[in-house]
């Protein structure tokens, strides 16, 4: 369908965007920002509970926020959390 077109597109392209990987495996507790909002460089994105503790994942650039995970979810090292762009 058009949705798997567009995905590959997207992955595929040129980095279209700054991506935000996760840094440690961990479980996504919080997303810190509305889809789309525009953020600024050093605004806590979301929140990454890795080991019992809290990790405040910050914007690497202003830009708008496209956020690839859930609330909830697990994540391991290097799994693409939001791109900026």
């Amino acid at each position: 369908g058009l949705g798997d077109v567009y995905k590959r597109q997207v992955s595929s392209a040129p980095v279209s965007g700054t991506k935000v990987n996760a840094p440690m495996p961990g479980l996504i507790k919080q997303l810190s920002k509305e889809e789309g909002a525009t953020v600024k460089k050093g605004d806590v994105i979301l929140v990454l509970e890795a080991m019992k503790m809290d990790n405040d994942i910050t914007a690497p650039c202003d830009g708008k926020i496209s956020y690839k995970v859930t609330k909830g979810t697990n994540v391991d090292t290097g799994v693409l959390m939001a791109v900026i762009g």
